[in-house]
This record gives C-alpha cells, structure tokens and sequence, in this order.
C-alpha cells in the first residue's frame, strides 16, 4: 500500500503550485490535518519537488506547451492542460494515491473526469477560483464569441453539477452555483486571504509613517485587472500634488506588464512609478506594511463585481486603507476600510487618494477597522476551519478503513 493515510490530489491549470497562494493555503492546512497531498499543476521551479513551506506535499508539474489570447490558442491550452493533467492523475490512482481531487479551474474543463471518479467511490471536489464567462465577457471588451461563451457557461454548469462538494470562494459565488441547480448542502464558502502567520506584526498606532508616502498595487497583471487605471491615476494625481512625496510601487506579474511598462515610459511616470515584480509571500509582507494606501483599479464589470479579490485581504491584514471601485464583494471584504469611487476613473482615484494622504485622522480609522475585519472574519484560520470540515466529512469512510487496516495489520 503507497499511503497510510487519506491522499488528496490538486488539480491546477492556470499557474505553477509555488504561486497559487490560495492552493498553498489549502495543501499546508490538508498536511497539518493528516492528509496526504499531491498537486498537479504547470511547471514553475524546475527545481522543487516538494512545495516550499510544506514537509511532504509533492509536486508533479507538466510543461506548457503555449500561451497566448485567442479562442483557439485557449482551447488548444486547455486541451492540452486536461491531457497532462488526466495522466499524471491516472499515476496517482495506479500508486495508490488520490484517493479524492479538488480541481481548481479556470478552465472549467475536468469534469468528465469527475463521473468516473465518484464511480469509484472517490470524491470530486471543485474549488471555484474564478468565473470563466465572465472572464471572457471583460476580455472580450463586454462582447464576447457568443458560442465561446455558451460554451464556457455548460461547461461551469457540467462542472458545478458533476462535483461532490463545492467550495466558492464568496457569497455570490455561491448563489451562482445554486442557480446551477447545486444543493445547498454541497456548497461551502471559503474565502480567500492570508494566515496570521504569514503576517508580521503591525506597528503600533502612533508609528510615524515612512516617506514618502507608498501607494501599492498587488496582484495579477491581466487585461482584466485594469492596472493601467493605477498607473494613469498616478498621472492625474502627480498634476494634483506634484511628485515629491509619494510613489506607486506595482507589485505582481502577467501578459499586460510589457504594456504597462511602456504605458509608464509613453507617459514619463518612471518618476514615480515602480515595478516590484512578482512577490514571495516574506516581500509581499515587507511591502504591505510600509505601504500608506493601497489601490484596488478593478472595473466595474460583473465579473469583478462578483469576485472578491485576493489582494484586498493581503491589504486588510497589514491595515493599509484601500481605495477601489464600489464592488459588490469588495464592500463585502472591505466594509469601512475603503474608500469607493462610482466608475473607476483615473480622475476618481487620484482625487480619493490625495484626501487620504491629507487625513492621517481618517487612514487611522480605516487601518483599525481593516486588521478588525482580518482578525475577526477574513484570516485564513477562519476559513480553514470550514475547509477542512468538508474534507473530514467526505473521507470520513475512508479514514475508517484505514484505521481499521492499520489496526489489522498491527495485531499481525
């Protein structure tokens, strides 16, 4: 027998295991409650064979073969990650692991593989990151490939419907899965955001602030992020209050960063435009509590209206006030820790955030009410709880037998 206890295999499509936070999250919480874990996801470091921060959660990476936009280069992708995918998954079945998945989309393209799964007994677990037409809608500038997106609609039905259990990382993504026809009982909110651990401790009240003031942008760079908003915001906020004490550091990776560095250069704003790059979760940590005010660029789409955003947790935990687009579940996540412009214009957030760096007063309030928030409703330990119950409730069989087995094999 390859284990001795339940196996978890992790199915990613859309980034290498070391970069998925939320997925990190998830496996090191599944290992400190006894399971074993594998994640199958793209290649990142040719060198890791284990995830970092982890005693034993194995990494089986598979290469990519392309990237691009375009309907045919995303099909051709997503057929190529369900092909990788399904094979080393078959590995796992044949070494005696994966005894359940949890497939982490985008896409939503696995399902077929979920039937012959529960057939065997196994569960099938979706863990829903993002909502694929969606991404399509605002990718596709509000008018999308009408088949493209039908398509995309079955298949997030095909995979809702075919799960054993559902994690949705918000509220409306919950009720996007019971308007799929999900019973209720099958769907579990889990949000996103960081552990207490990872967050070093906040200065005091009362700390004098750096110089000069840092407002940062965290995340993924993508043409749905809206990250060239930041940047012509910091356009329109350097004609109101000149350039001498603040700076926008960008902080982050992905396919709309040669644009937004020549957007940076076109405009002049090296001056007081930053890239950071892509951040380890210490950096991340180092930038968040030096920063003075965080900005939160996304458009109003529904996409992102219904989405809660990773980025806005990360802020919350250090107490860095946040100026964003008056979202759905950013107000959610954020309640009275941000600042909420109507539409998203450049002219919008340059003028909030130059009252925030005016009112120290005002910073204050939203920082006590931000690490309230993570503290008592968004910090991961809130979220592993709830995480981990579903795991225990559907491997609670098999754990049995396992017991029972060991139990066996030690009075032999």
């Amino acid at each position: 027998m390859a284990g001795r206890r339940p196996h978890i295999a992790i199915l990613v499509a859309n980034l290498p295991a070391e970069r998925d936070r939320r997925v990190i999250r998830e496996s090191l919480t599944l290992e400190a409650h006894g399971y074993g874990v594998t994640i199958i996801a793209p290649r990142g470091d040719r060198a890791l064979r284990v995830l970092p921060g982890s005693r034993n959660v194995r990494l089986k990476p598979y290469p990519l073969v392309m990237t691009g936009s375009g309907v045919l280069t995303f099909a051709v992708e997503f057929v190529w990650s369900f092909l990788c995918i399904a094979f080393r998954l078959a590995g796992e079945v044949v070494a005696g692991r994966a005894h359940a998945v949890q497939v982490c989309n985008p896409p939503d393209v696995y399902w077929p593989l979920a039937p012959v799964f529960r057939a065997l007994g196994r569960p099938w677990v979706f863990d829903h990151h993002d909502l694929c037409p969606e991404i399509l809608v605002t990718r596709g500038g509000g008018v999308p490939n009408r088949w493209a997106y039908r398509v995309l609609v079955a298949f997030e039905w095909l995979t809702l419907r075919t799960a054993s259990a559902v994690f949705a990382t918000n509220e409306s993504f919950r009720d996007n899965a019971l308007r799929r026809g999900v019973v209720p009982r099958k769907v579990t909110v889990v949000r996103n955001g960081p552990s207490r651990d990872e967050i070093s401790p906040v200065a005091p009240a009362g700390t004098p602030e750096p110089a000069p003031y840092r407002i940062v942008y965290l995340g993924v760079l993508g043409p749905q992020d809206n990250v060239e908003g930041a940047v012509l915001a910091a356009e329109e906020l350097r004609q109101r209050r000149g350039h001498a004490d603040w700076r926008l550091t960008i902080a982050g990776d992905g396919e709309s960063m040669p644009a937004l560095t020549k957007l940076v250069a076109e405009r002049g704003l090296g001056d007081v435009v930053e890239f950071a790059g892509w951040l380890e979760a210490r950096q991340v940590d180092e930038l968040l509590r030096a920063a003075t005010v965080a900005i939160q660029p996304d458009a109003p789409t529904r996409m992102n209206d219904l989405s809660t955003m990773a980025k806005t947790v990360e802020y919350l935990g250090r107490g860095v006030p946040v100026v964003a687009v008056d979202l759905t579940e950013t107000r959610r996540s954020a309640g009275d820790a941000a600042v909420y412009v109507p539409t998203g214009s450049p002219a919008e957030f340059a003028e909030a955030i130059d009252g925030l760096l005016d009112d120290s007063v005002r910073r204050q309030q939203m920082r006590e009410c931000g690490l309230d928030r993570f503290a008592n409703l968004l910090a991961w330990g809130h979220q592993a709880h709830k995480y981990i119950t579903v795991w225990d409730r559907l491997l609670a069989s098999r754990t049995r037998r396992l017991a029972e087995r060991r139990t066996s094999a030690a009075r032999t």
